[in-house]
């Protein structure tokens, strides 16, 4: 009997977690205002923190070259 209300207990925060989930807005913290698709545009402009404009060279040309597998060229 126990083991029973333990997975009724677990399905309940499962789907309590789900909701809460959803219900959160969907905003996408890699994408800027605006931007849309499967793909952001590089640079500290084209993300929704606001607190990450103070990007040194080496962090803007690393973020430019994502997902290619060599580091900048002046690394």
């Amino acid at each position: 009997m126990g083991l029973i209300k333990l997975a009724a207990l677990g399905t309940l925060a499962y789907v309590g977690y789900k909701y809460y989930e959803k219900s959160q807005g969907g905003s996408n913290a890699a994408f800027a205002t605006g931007q849309s698709g499967t793909v952001r545009d590089a640079g500290p402009h084209a993300t929704a923190d606001e607190t990450s404009h103070d990007w040194s060279k080496t962090d803007e040309e690393s973020d430019e070259s994502f997902p290619a597998s060599d580091p900048p060229g002046n690394y």
